[in-house]
């Protein structure tokens, strides 16, 4: 993702708290709209601070520059996926009936792949969907990646893309969240 002078990073992150704010985050999360917006505010110049290397999102594509990243400690799994929706829909997401309520916060994240400190929100950058490892045997997959100096997912990861860029979740391009597990 070599970075364009047209891209607004800053912008492109104004948006997405805007999109959290719109979404009810701040109200699952218990704090005030302005709090909430304070609490990510400082990843904002980290952003800022890369926007040489950024390029516009391509959601359609499988590929976004970054995204802010909600800790499920702010925002419960299951309330995050209520928050989502497909492109061009309105109808809210919604977690497998095979799942009982709460069942989801059992999947957590590798320890390696935590976040330091583990906030309430963080950046990801170089986000790429992986349509590329559609079929592929997930240990194979992963290792591939690894090889390549990335890490698959986390399950809030996930949820960011999806809540961020809707249209990154077409038909026959899912992706994986390899990096959370339920440990079985």
């Amino acid at each position: 993702m070599g970075g364009t002078a047209e891209f607004d990073a800053g912008g492109e992150f104004d948006r997405q708290v805007a999109r959290l704010l719109e979404a009810g985050y701040p109200a699952v999360a218990g704090v005030p709209e302005e709090e909430f917006a304070a609490r990510v505010a400082p990843l904002r110049k980290v952003v800022v601070d890369r926007t040489a290397e950024l390029s516009a999102p391509e959601p359609e594509n499988g590929r976004v520059p970054f995204l802010l990243v909600i800790s499920r400690a702010l925002v419960p799994v299951e309330e995050a996926v209520a928050r989502t929706t497909l492109a061009g829909k309105s109808k809210p997401g919604i977690v497998d009936r095979h799942y009982t309520p709460g069942e989801l916060e059992r999947f957590t994240t590798l320890e390696e792949l935590r976040p330091a400190g583990e906030p309430a929100a963080h950046l990801l950058f170089g986000v790429e969907r992986g349509e590329e490892f559609c079929g592929a045997v997930p240990a194979d997959a992963m290792a591939e990646i690894a090889g390549r100096g990335r890490t698959t997912l986390t399950m809030e990861e996930g949820l960011a893309l999806v809540s961020q860029y809707p249209a990154a979740l077409a038909k026959n391009k899912c992706f994986s969240l390899g990096a959370t597990r339920g440990g079985d």
